[in-house]
């Protein structure tokens, strides 16, 4: 902030809270220097491919910087979404949903790999689904990608982080009365994914044979 003047645009590209994003907003207008939250979504791929951006701040800030959008967007890909806070509100919901469709891309393709009797190519099926399927998607284009790299993801811990979105959108749903329970469950495997050893689990195993005598398995064998 010290080093802006009156007439400066400031850009915030991250996955800010919009909640932020309005207060530096507010911030900045004291001193004469527009800010647009500007949600990019594009990852690794988007030197290559473009950028998608949704842009939210003055519109006079917008119009004065657009074709630094259009030259990093494809097509199409850029647009200010609404005031400030807008761009990386929906940039939020867009990762939120994210997390849904790969835990349904993740549970499918896990049912799958349990099926031994068949025997099934997962590369293959990814690929097969890439064309014509109401599944298609880039996130399936980049599942073929990484079965082809490694057929049984072996290579990989169960682990899976999370960022903040997920979070916050799930927080944005209470605070707004709206369902979404497909990005809870999604966001709540996120968690379950960094405990090696969940207490929650041994419990259900501990209450199951307390209750009823079912068998447990022994940590250590």
């Amino acid at each position: 902030r010290p080093l802006l003047e009156a007439g400066d645009t400031l850009i915030d590209g991250g996955n800010s809270s919009y909640r932020d994003s309005m207060a530096r907003a507010r911030d900045l207008s004291e001193k004469g220097v527009r800010f647009l939250d500007v949600g990019t979504s594009g990852g690794i791929w988007g030197l290559e491919e473009g950028y998608c951006m949704m842009i939210g701040g003055d519109p006079d800030a917008f119009a004065a910087v657009e074709p630094v959008f259009r030259t990093l967007a494809p097509a199409n890909g850029f647009a200010r979404v609404g005031p400030s806070g807008a761009g990386h509100f929906v940039k939020m919901v867009h990762n939120a949903i994210e997390y849904v469709m790969l835990e349904g891309y993740a549970e499918g393709f896990e049912l799958l790999e349990a099926k031994e009797e068949f025997a099934l190519d997962l590369e293959q099926v990814a690929r097969l689904w890439g064309h014509g399927s109401v599944v298609r998607s880039w996130l399936l284009e980049l599942a073929v990608r990484a079965f082809h790299e490694d057929s049984g993801l072996e290579s990989l811990e169960p682990y899976v982080d999370d960022t903040g979105e997920g979070r916050w959108t799930a927080i944005e749903s209470i605070e707004n009365a709206v369902p979404a329970p497909a990005l809870a469950v999604a966001l709540m495997q996120r968690f379950r994914s960094r405990q090696p050893n969940s207490f929650a689990a041994r419990f259900i195993a501990a209450e199951r044979r307390q209750f009823g005598g079912h068998p447990v398995k022994k940590r250590g064998g």
